[in-house]
């Protein structure tokens, strides 16, 4: 098997990189620009179009301040963007598994541009309104403190918790109820293949890395 050369490795992860980063900009700009805030769409009856914001990171969870989440972000995406540089024409790792490390690195570079640059171009977001494009900083909030875009919803499972359910009894119970974006899904999917298929290459990477720490 002819091995990827630099050339071919840095296209490849460029390549993907801007695909994930066009598709996740495109669904969250049309999203917020043509719905209001918690508006839905049915697609089907398992999937829907959610518009949703959120401080946190995937899925809605939280992390501390927004200003610290953001900051953690840009360095996590700054070292993984700096390993995947190195890893360019070495050949140490399968293809594969640089695949899945773009992937991850594309999505959360997703969700920084969010933070980043959202806050200062678009006006808050309403659940009276469609929001709109503003003059560049006079948006709803400062540099790195804008809110993350989430869209896609399936409420696989729709049911509500028997009557003798303490505390919960007759409400409603939703299977998988977070609702996330496509940068969101980029990032589970590239770590769950990683996990699947890429254990080695994954071990690997942790001792390498124990090995330097010892030896500092």
């Amino acid at each position: 098997m002819k091995k990827l050369n630099i050339n071919s490795q840095a296209w490849m992860a460029i390549g993907i990189t801007v695909a994930i980063l066009l598709i996740d900009q495109i669904l969250k700009i049309w999203v917020k620009t043509h719905m209001t805030l918690h508006e839905m769409l049915t697609i089907t009856s398992w999937f829907k179009i959610c518009f949703v914001e959120n401080n946190g990171m995937a899925y809605g969870m939280e992390f501390g301040s927004k200003l610290l989440l953001s900051l953690f972000r840009i360095i996590l995406v700054g070292f993984i963007g700096v390993f995947l540089f190195r890893q360019f024409g070495k050949n140490r790792f399968k293809k594969g598994f640089l695949i899945c490390v773009t992937m991850i690195f594309a999505g959360a570079l997703g969700n920084i541009i969010d933070g980043m640059f959202y806050g200062l171009i678009f006006n808050a977001s309403s659940a009276h309104y469609v929001s709109y494009l503003v003059p560049f900083g006079e948006g709803y909030a400062p540099f790195l403190m804008g809110k993350v875009v989430d869209m896609f919803y399936f409420p696989l499972i729709v049911t509500t918790y028997p009557d003798w359910v303490p505390v919960w009894g007759g409400q409603p119970f939703v299977f998988f109820s977070p609702v996330f974006n496509f940068a969101d899904s980029c990032i589970s999917v590239g770590v769950v293949l990683l996990l699947l298929f890429y254990r080695k290459e994954v071990g690997k990477l942790t001792w390498d890395s124990r090995n330097k720490t010892e030896k500092a």
